[in-house]
């Protein structure tokens, strides 16, 4: 794992702070956990989502780039004009 594909993924995210972003994790024994909310913040590590509180119990939760760099947590962006944006990274 790339040191440098982390630090592309933070700095992909920090532009999404903010913003409503679709949250799909791996939840273990076959499952798979969405749920909507906010990026909240970016932090040198991890990233937080603010989730929508009909959605769960828990107010917040945060992953780690690694999760994004190994597909173990899918993020998509939702803009206001009905788009999507979907966050992965790309090896060049």
């Amino acid at each position: 794992m790339s040191k440098n594909a982390l630090s592309e993924i933070k700095r992909n995210l920090e532009g999404f702070v903010g913003e409503k972003i679709m949250l799909r994790a791996n939840g273990g024994r076959r499952k798979t956990i969405e749920r909507t909310g906010v990026l909240e913040e970016t932090y040198p590590s991890v990233f937080v989502v603010k989730l929508d509180q009909s959605d769960s119990s828990f107010k917040r939760v945060s992953y780690s780039y690694a999760d994004i760099l190994t597909e173990t947590v899918e993020l998509t962006v939702c803009k206001d004009n009905g788009g999507h944006i979907r966050i992965t990274y790309v090896e060049h």
